[in-house]
Formats: structure tokens, sequence, C-alpha cells
């Protein structure tokens, strides 16, 4: 049995019977520095001391709780900002999250995340895919113009820090399933593409 089986067999065994959506089961990284003082996705400023994580498509302010099935150590976080954008990554904790579970020292590990509180609007909002990242605005705006060809829709939105990162986006979804359907079409033309949710 190899250990994406013992993974969903221990996840299958501890996840309760009424949740609020089915866990993820997949990769955890962990940032500190030099994130830590930047503002986040949603506002706030990144204090890596905080239990919070950053999660492509969870609305901000819900709660998960973050398990580790190595050690069956878990954390419980808030969602306050976006990412990790790297392949097979679902959520990126703080550092005092990550130590929590003991990821800090491999860094990487394999997790279950599940919803225990949804903010007080449910989660309600839409759906996009992540396309780029940009050091220069111009470039950035070129490729938004591109895909806005292809695609309709897209955006360029700001992510702040030293140094500024400028993030292409496209589409507008009313559901995460659809922006699923339409990452699958830019990554069969364009390579790279993260589902994330339009805040």
């Amino acid at each position: 049995m190899n250990i994406a089986h013992l993974v969903l067999s221990w996840a299958l065994a501890i996840t309760p019977l009424l949740s609020i959506s089915p866990p993820e089961i997949g990769v955890a990284s962990w940032y500190g520095h030099p994130y830590h003082g930047r503002r986040t996705a949603n506002g706030e400023i990144y204090d890596m001391e905080q239990m919070t994580a950053a999660h492509p498509t969870l609305p901000f302010g819900t709660r998960v709780r973050v398990s580790n099935p190595e050690n069956h150590k878990s954390v419980e976080v808030r969602i306050n900002d976006r990412g990790p954008f790297v392949e097979g990554r679902i959520i990126a904790l703080s550092h005092a999250a990550a130590r929590a579970i003991d990821l800090v020292d491999p860094g990487v590990t394999q997790v279950q995340v599940e919803v225990i509180e949804l903010p007080g609007d449910g989660g309600a909002g839409l759906f996009g895919v992540q396309v780029g990242a940009f050091l220069d605005r111009r470039n950035a705006e070129r490729y938004v113009e591109l895909m806005r060809s292809r695609y309709g829709a897209a955006r360029l939105t700001m992510r702040d820090g030293d140094p500024v990162f400028w993030r292409v986006q496209v589409g507008r979804e009313a559901t995460e399933d659809g922006a699923r359907a339409l990452a699958a079409r830019i990554r069969r033309a364009s390579g790279a593409a993260f589902v994330v949710r339009l805040d």
C-alpha cells in the first residue's frame, strides 16, 4: 500500500460523519520571512507567529483543521491569505501553525484539511484562474490583454510587498467546478493555471 492509500485510509477513519465539506488531502507548505510584516490578500498584516494560513479558494475567515498523518498532530488555523501557487500544494501554513504539526523542518508534507467553520456569509463568491505573477506591471498588462482576447474576462491584481507582484487572473465563474474546467483549458494551451477565489 503506498503513502496516498495510507493517507486516504487514515483520513476516512478520522473524518466525522457530519462535516461542512469533504476534506482535502494534499501537500502543505509553510511561509515566514520575507512575508512576515507584509499585507496578506485579505488586507491584514501577516504575522507568521499567528495561527493562520493561505488557501487558493476557501473564503477569508474560514477556520480549518490541518492534520499531519505521519504524527497524528493537528492544528486549527484561519484563512487570511491566498496561495500556495505551486502545483500539487493545497495550503500554506504560518510558521507557528507549521511548528505545531512538525512541518517546519521538512518544509512540505502530506496533510488533510478539514473545514470546521465558514464565515458568516457562508462563503459565497466567484472563482477565477491565476495564470501568472509578474514583477513588471507592463508585462502583466500585456498578458492580461492576451488572456482577455482568448477567454473573455481577465484582470490584474497587485500583491503588496517588496517587490510588488502583479497577478493575472482569468474568468469569473459562479462555481469552483466551473473554474476548474477553465483552468484545464488554459493548462492545455498555456501551461500553469491555479483556481482562486476572486475576493
